[in-house]
């Protein structure tokens, strides 16, 4: 049994140690989440404080199917949707069919454009994607989520998902490259 499962384990049982020990393990990732998708930074942090009290009022009802991290995603991402409530719907709008056959051999444009101002402009870059396709990014890119995991936090088709980041890919890289350009 591994680390964290003996402090799920524990914390079930009451044990409220154990789940601040949890919340300091992932508190910066649902942060992050939060902060990319919020637009201010009060927001986000009391977006990521309720996360973590859902989590602890509704810690029985985890069953371990899904890792820890994307249960907390899943949670931080529906109290998104209710902050935002086109984000669910321009999310569901993408049409997988209009990638067929795409793969995430696309190179990462963070390892395209390691320079010291590219870090900024990423950032930037990001923050100006719609909603549903910064979501995407944040939990692909900055958190480090799986296809499949996405696909479990948003409540999405793994398909939707695939050409969610493809086109956030892609919107990424042509607003880099036209900012690059005109300097």
């Amino acid at each position: 049994m591994t680390a964290e499962k003996i402090l799920i384990k524990r914390a079930k049982g009451g044990d409220t140690r154990a789940f601040e020990a949890l919340v300091n393990h992932h508190a910066r990732y649902v942060f992050t989440l939060t902060n990319r998708l919020l637009p201010n930074t009060q927001e986000a942090e009391d977006l990521a404080q309720e996360t973590f009290i859902r989590a602890w009022q509704n810690l029985a009802k985890f069953r371990g199917d899904a890792q820890f991290r994307t249960w907390l995603y899943r949670i931080a991402t529906n109290l998104c949707y209710n902050r935002l409530p086109n984000l669910k719907r321009d999310l569901a709008a993408v049409d997988p069919d209009d990638s067929v056959g795409l793969s995430d051999q696309t190179p990462r444009i963070e390892t395209q454009m390691i320079r010291n101002e590219a870090v900024v402009e990423l950032s930037d870059a990001i923050n100006t994607l719609p909603e549903s396709y910064r979501l995407l990014i944040v939990l692909r890119h900055v958190n480090e989520l799986s296809y499949q995991e996405i696909a479990q936090v948003t409540d999405l088709p793994l398909g939707t998902v695939k050409t969610g980041i493809f086109r956030a890919r892609k919107m990424l890289k042509d607003r880099l490259e036209s900012a690059w350009v005109s300097k």
